[in-house]
């Protein structure tokens, strides 16, 4: 006997539940199921959550305010807000005893991706057979790896109702599967559907979005993430900021209560008029200590596209003084009582205490050197920027795929992942920046400078500058700004 679907267990549970409740309660939960395994519309039909990623998973549906726990329908799509914009849903109010009248050409249900999840299981678990599963991955990788989705991740995966003879409120069994969509990026959808030949297509769609600035700045009096939390900003948005001046700005030490921020950036919002996307930012300042520090989005005519300051400076070094996220300094560089020798010894670098298996990222671009067991280092990393500057990364719990002697890296590139290997007392990596081959303070070293603007080039961006300027100036005060996550 085969093993019955999800959708069926979870149908059998609420039959349990239905026991417990009178004639009436379960005449209205027949009468729901059977409306959400049969709306109508050409493209409607009732969107059937599936919440896999999560221990309970049960049956449910999703109202226009996505509460879990309510029966309601949701038109279909399939990014096509033409279509979308033409839809008609049918109401429990024209079941008859239970079953509608007239059968939809279609109806679908919405799969929410779970830590450990493959797509080919989701779509078993649904009611896809194995063999229709594997050709619709296989058209979808045309255009998305399917190895790609992640936790949370929501595919909507689309079915012909069951035929009246087994359109039973009491056994949801979809019938014959037509195709899924799955957004890989906020601004495009990959939708697959059966082709008129036999097997299964996948097309990218571009959805329509509405795009505007936003304007957001604050004073700040505890720490610069509450402070842009109250300003409206959302987590994205934060972290960019904090990233965009990282090259500078020490922010355990050189932020002080009293300082501002001020911040502008795009938004990007659907056809229902619901945010999609913030960002990127188009520009930001920081006041520190009473000195104002801009930085302005540009791109240059050789297609860089980069954040400078006022004079046209790049505002990315040539090297990152943190090449972690996240992460505590746990040690700083000079004497100190070593935590497994007990004695004093000079430490010729700097530590930041991380999980293990955080990634950690190449300083700056250049070729690695070496890469592999050092003595008391552990796993270690060393990459040459230049004729002068190198940097050196330790205890690795592993390397990044490909991260090896001779290869070019790009900085911002994963090199690597926090360990504890060699001579260490817990997980953390132990970082280094060699100054003709001498080992200095990562926190005062004077960084080499980026990329300067001159010439032609720093005319064109004196003029992208004054009209960024004049944009944030228009901005309502960021006040009105709500955030979004």
């Amino acid at each position: 006997m085969p093993r019955p679907s999800r959708l069926q267990r979870a149908a059998a549970g609420d039959r349990d539940d239905n026991k417990k409740t009178g004639a009436a309660d379960r005449m209205l939960m027949r009468g729901l199921i059977a409306a959400a395994a049969l709306a109508v519309g050409v493209a409607a039909s009732a969107a059937l959550m599936l919440d896999l990623g999560n221990a309970g998973r049960r049956l449910g549906m999703l109202d226009p305010e996505d509460s879990r726990d309510t029966l309601a329908l949701k038109p279909l799509s399939l990014g096509n807000p033409s279509a979308a914009a033409t839809l008609r849903t049918r109401w429990p109010e024209e079941l008859q005893n239970g079953v509608v009248d007239a059968l939809p050409p279609s109806f679908q249900y919405v799969l929410r991706v779970g830590h450990g999840d493959t797509l080919g299981g989701l779509l078993i678990d649904a009611g896809v057979p194995g063999t229709e599963a594997e050709a619709a991955i296989r058209a979808l990788a045309k255009h998305y790896n399917p190895r790609r989705i992640r936790n949370g991740q929501e595919i909507t995966v689309v079915f012909e109702p069951p035929s009246p003879g087994t359109a039973d409120a009491q056994s949801p069994t979809p019938g014959r599967f037509l195709g899924l969509t799955i957004e890989p990026e906020y601004d495009t959808a990959v939708e697959v559907m059966r082709a008129a030949g036999g097997g299964f297509a996948a097309n990218m769609i571009a959805k329509t979005l509405t795009r505007a600035m936003a304007r957001a700045a604050g004073e700040i009096d505890s720490s610069l993430y509450i402070a842009g939390r109250k300003a409206g900003l959302p987590h994205g948005i934060l972290a960019e900021l904090i990233r965009a001046f990282s090259w500078d700005v020490d922010f355990q030490r050189d932020v002080r209560e009293g300082d501002g921020f001020e911040v502008m950036y795009d938004r990007a919002f659907d056809d229902k008029g619901r945010e999609a996307h913030a960002g990127p930012i188009r520009f930001a300042a920081l006041t520190l200590s009473g000195k104002r520090h801009a930085i302005y989005l540009h791109t240059t005519a050789d297609g860089d596209t980069d954040y400078f300051d006022a004079a046209g400076r790049s505002a990315r070094k040539a090297l990152m003084r943190t090449p972690i996220d996240g992460a505590r300094l746990s040690s700083g560089f000079g004497k100190r009582m070593h935590p497994i020798l007990g004695y004093t010894k000079v430490h010729r670098g700097v530590d930041f205490a991380a999980p293990s298996g955080t990634p950690i990222y190449a300083a700056g671009s250049g070729t690695v050197v070496q890469a592999g067991p050092n003595g008391a280092y552990g796993n270690y990393l060393r990459i040459r920027h230049n004729g002068e500057y190198s940097t050196a990364y330790a205890h690795l719990r592993a390397f990044a795929q490909g991260v090896r002697a001779g290869k070019r890296v790009t900085q911002g590139q994963i090199v690597g992942y926090v360990g504890t290997t060699g001579r260490s007392t817990g997980p953390h990596l132990h970082y280094e920046i060699l100054v003709n081959g001498a080992q200095t303070n990562p926190m005062k070293v004077r960084m080499p400078s980026g990329r300067a603007l001159a010439g032609v080039e720093i005319k064109r961006f004196e003029a992208a500058r004054a009209r960024i300027e004049n944009q944030y100036a228009a901005l309502p005060e960021a006040r009105l700004v709500e955030a979004r996550d």
